[in-house]
């Protein structure tokens, strides 16, 4: 059972950021009801569900909310959850009869989560987006990429996982030790253009001190030799973060360089030669000899492994950081706890996999659930 075991939350059906910080704070033990449309829609990249890992450990039912009573429904789970989570855009909750004002009013302790990408208000809050456009309004994608190349776009882990899913999963949790004292639910208005603001206030601090770069000419976005990574003789890469002197000169010491040779370590005029030189040493073995050389040490090293490598690495398998769940391989609960330990994760489940009783028990009774099975509302 792991920490939020007991809490309760009900999600409405979206993409990205809001099914993953379900997902979270599922795979932490609490009970996370999803709520599917009564038709499939499209909702991000089309795949078999098995292999859609955001919305594992929870159960789904379908329903029409175009239906009034389907969303009398909805309103009855609300009245029993800690939390909801939703990801639509901003008005479109209010529409259906399902906005904070009425969810609050059936459950005052409710705290109700909002995932966009915009917010809530602001100029740009009903205009649509993606993750490439929020990380780039919120300046994290200007700093992000090689010298004199195009900003690189760093899959949706910035966006919509980092100052999405993290942030909402977090301002619920928070919301949830206030309203332990106050009594009181509220609505959590996570804006991943927000999140993502707030994850760059220390390279704001570094710009405001005159101590950030043009792209790709600093210290650790690839403008320096020490921390960067470099293809093997395999074509496999490997990546090295020898910022602090004592771990840049093990890391020299292992590559069969001598320091009073070469450039100081912080000579900007020397990083373009170092760069090629090291480029050059490392191209001459494979990546598993590098491992046995340099693995192990305080020379800030490790293999750039690819997804079918992830199980295999002594590190990770001896944590068991990574699973296999239906024979699909993927991220195991974190962070760790030494007591309520979470439990495996549960697949994906398409809404009707398993009966409505079980997936509505501890929600409802067994009359209000014969009820709304009677109306075809399930």
């Amino acid at each position: 059972m792991g920490p939020l075991a007991g809490f309760k939350v009900v999600e409405f059906a979206g993409v990205g950021p809001g099914p993953m910080a379900a997902m979270l704070i599922a795979d932490l033990g609490a009970t996370v009801l999803r709520i599917d449309r009564a038709k499939p829609v499209e909702l991000g990249r089309p795949r078999p569900l098995k292999y859609n890992l955001p919305l594992r450990n929870r159960h789904s039912i379908a329903l029409d909310l175009k239906n009034p009573d389907a969303v009398r429904f909805a309103l009855s789970l609300v009245a029993k959850a800690d939390a909801l989570i939703e990801g639509f855009r901003p008005g479109a909750m209010e529409r259906l009869g399902l906005g904070p004002d009425e969810c609050l009013k059936m459950n005052p302790r409710l705290i109700y989560g909002r995932m966009t990408g915009w917010g809530q208000d602001g100029p740009l809050a009903k205009t649509a987006g993606h993750d490439i456009n929020y990380i780039a309004l919120a300046g994290a994608l200007n700093a992000i990429g090689r010298r004199d190349q195009p900003p690189s776009i760093p899959l949706n882990f910035v966006g919509d996982f980092g100052g999405g899913a993290l942030y909402l999963a977090f301002g619920i949790m928070a919301a949830v030790y206030e309203a332990q004292r106050s009594g009181k639910g509220q609505v959590v208005d996570a804006a991943i253009v927000d999140g993502v603001a707030s994850m760059m206030v220390n390279y704001c601090g570094l710009t405001a001190a005159g101590l950030t770069s043009p792209r790709g000419t600093g210290p650790t976005d690839s403008g320096s030799h020490f921390y960067d990574s470099y293809q093997c003789a395999d074509g496999k890469w490997v990546s090295v973060g020898a910022i602090e002197k004592r771990f840049y000169e093990q890391l020299l010491s292992i590559l069969g360089l001598d320091p009073v040779t070469l450039p100081d370590q912080w000579d900007r005029e020397g990083w373009p030669t170092m760069k090629q030189r090291l480029a050059e040493i490392f191209s001459t073995k494979t990546q598993a000899e590098w491992c046995a050389l340099l693995e192990g040490t305080d020379a800030c090293f490790a293999p750039v492994l690819e997804v079918g490598d992830l199980m295999q690495h002594p590190h990770l398998k001896a944590r068991k950081t990574y699973i296999k769940v239906d024979d699909v391989v993927q991220p195991a609960p974190a962070p760790r706890f030494s007591r309520s330990r979470p439990e495996q994760p549960r697949p994906p489940q398409p809404a009707g996999a398993v009966p409505c009783e079980v997936a509505l028990e501890g929600w409802l009774d067994s009359a209000a659930i014969n009820v709304a099975k009677d109306a075809k509302l399930i």
